[in-house]
């Protein structure tokens, strides 16, 4: 310790400051500072007081009708007679069984993922995840109601989407991004076309063009479940920013490391997958997460093609005439969702750069 004091005396001295030192060298260092930092405090008491009061002093938290929201503040008994709303949509109460088995299911696939060294079994592990939660939750087969999509709705439909949008979306992406790194000029011409037009135009755009105009493409007779067309454009949408992402990590990597991987040999597909890619990848986590958190939060759009996320499965339930004047607890309860989410995945995100951080090796 002594030495590194020798070396670093500046550094040594910051840390025994302590929390004033920290304070006074960050909040309060210059006249803005302290200006802004009176601000920001002065906003929180204008905030925080009032809403605690009004969420959890004066609020109601027992009963199952309107009229036992009587203190003035929060009416926390319309959230919890209308969660089951909120959670499943119109998917029906006998067979929510279905959908709880598949979020148990998750949690045993990553509970086994730690135990797991082989990419081989994690990978067929989580196709055997996936098809079976589909069998579950759609059902028609070994004697499962069949459920069909526009009963889905809620928090269900909207983690299936937000799921099954990045997943579909992944591969996609990293093809479109090596098509636009390619030195063919066709495939590279194809892959910037097709980036740069989807991202020129807005998701509500993709999914108007995958709820109506995709079907028209298709054959007299043949149509498409509305959901799945939704993914589709979902998937389509997120896999353009997904490969500007992977494209930038493509850049980062050094070139002698190309050289090495064609001085020993290696085709192109084995380069990319073995020596490249995962370099890439890694360094590409952060904003492969930052597309996961938009797409988690842009699933309230498919309220406008007739499907009901949570979002609007709140907004259809604060309609209710028994229930009119309550859907301010509504939105606070779908924003604590929301940040709940979110916040998981951005944890996720710092875990995933520690684990694979090689810089300070």
């Amino acid at each position: 310790m002594a030495i590194y004091e020798k070396i670093n005396p500046r550094k040594a001295r910051s840390n025994t400051k302590g929390l004033s030192h920290w304070l006074s060298a960050n909040l309060f260092s210059t006249p803005l500072n302290v200006a802004l930092s009176m601000l920001g405090v002065m906003i929180l008491f204008w905030i925080i007081p009032p809403f605690i009061k009004w969420a959890y002093i004066d609020a109601n938290f027992v009963g199952t009708t309107r009229e036992d929201c009587t203190s003035g503040g929060a009416c926390w008994v319309f959230i919890h007679m209308k969660i089951d709303m909120f959670m499943y949509g119109f998917y029906p109460s006998a067979e929510r069984w279905r959908v709880n088995t598949v979020y148990g299911l998750f949690f045993v696939l990553i509970a086994l993922f730690k135990y797991l060294s082989s990419p081989k079994a994690k990978l067929l592990l989580a196709n055997l995840y996936f098809i079976s939660g589909f069998i579950l939750v759609y059902g028609g087969f070994f004697g499962l109601e069949s459920v069909p999509t526009d009963k889905w709705g809620g928090l269900m439909l909207t983690i299936m989407v937000a799921a099954v949008g990045i997943l579909a979306a992944f591969p996609l992406g990293i093809i479109l991004a090596l098509g636009r790194a390619s030195h063919l000029p066709i495939i590279k011409s194809m892959s910037v076309t097709y980036i740069e037009f989807i991202r020129g135009v807005p998701l509500i755009t993709i999914l108007f063009m995958s709820s109506i105009i995709l079907p028209l493409f298709f054959p007299e007779g043949v149509s498409f479940d509305k959901l799945l067309r939704a993914l589709i454009g979902i998937a389509m949408f997120e896999a353009a920013y997904i490969a500007e992402n992977i494209r930038g990590g493509l850049q980062s990597i050094p070139k002698g490391q190309f050289e090495a991987a064609d001085a020993i040999g290696l085709s192109y597909w084995q380069k990319m997958g073995l020596v490249i890619l995962p370099q890439a990848l890694k360094v590409a986590i952060p904003n492969l997460l930052s597309v996961a958190v938009a797409l988690f939060q842009d699933t309230t759009l498919v309220l406008i093609i007739g499907l009901f996320d949570l979002l609007a499965m709140v907004r259809l339930s604060a309609a209710d005439s028994y229930w009119l004047g309550y859907e301010t607890e509504g939105y606070v309860f779908v924003t604590f969702i929301f940040w709940f989410f979110c916040y998981s995945m951005s944890s996720f995100s710092q875990r995933l750069e520690k684990r694979f951080n090689t810089n300070l090796r």
